[in-house]
């Protein structure tokens, strides 16, 4: 391994994540298409909203599927956004924020992600 020592900030390992908990959070489509909206919006996500958004990127968002994404959301992927640190899940607002080390750290991955999902079944 090298190093450039001219470079000082070249050669910052960034304390965010760690690359197993990157790799575990997208490991599930439903959390990438969670964290795709996130990643996009400025702020504090209602559920409502992100479970929406989540629906329309997994089919149709019909009534049915916007409530199984938001029961999912609720009980399976916020409590791992939480767990790794990559998002917070206020139930007293019913809001989600992504946390800016979190967005930073996954930024590279999501966009590798999203080219890969973009990819039509073989």
């Amino acid at each position: 391994m090298t190093t450039d020592t001219a470079n000082p900030e070249r050669n910052r390992i960034d304390p965010g994540l760690r690359a197993d908990v990157i790799f575990d959070v997208l490991n599930h489509s439903r959390r990438r298409n969670a964290l795709y909206y996130l990643a996009d919006r400025v702020g504090a996500v209602p559920l409502s909203e992100l479970a929406e958004a989540v629906a329309e990127r997994e089919g149709e968002p019909t009534d049915e599927r916007r409530q199984r994404v938001a029961t999912g959301l609720y009980h399976t992927h916020l409590p791992k956004f939480e767990e790794t640190g990559v998002a917070e899940y206020d139930p007293r607002t019913d809001v989600v924020t992504l946390s800016t080390r979190a967005a930073t750290a996954l930024a590279p991955y999501l966009e590798l992600a999203a080219r890969d999902d973009a990819r039509p079944d073989c």
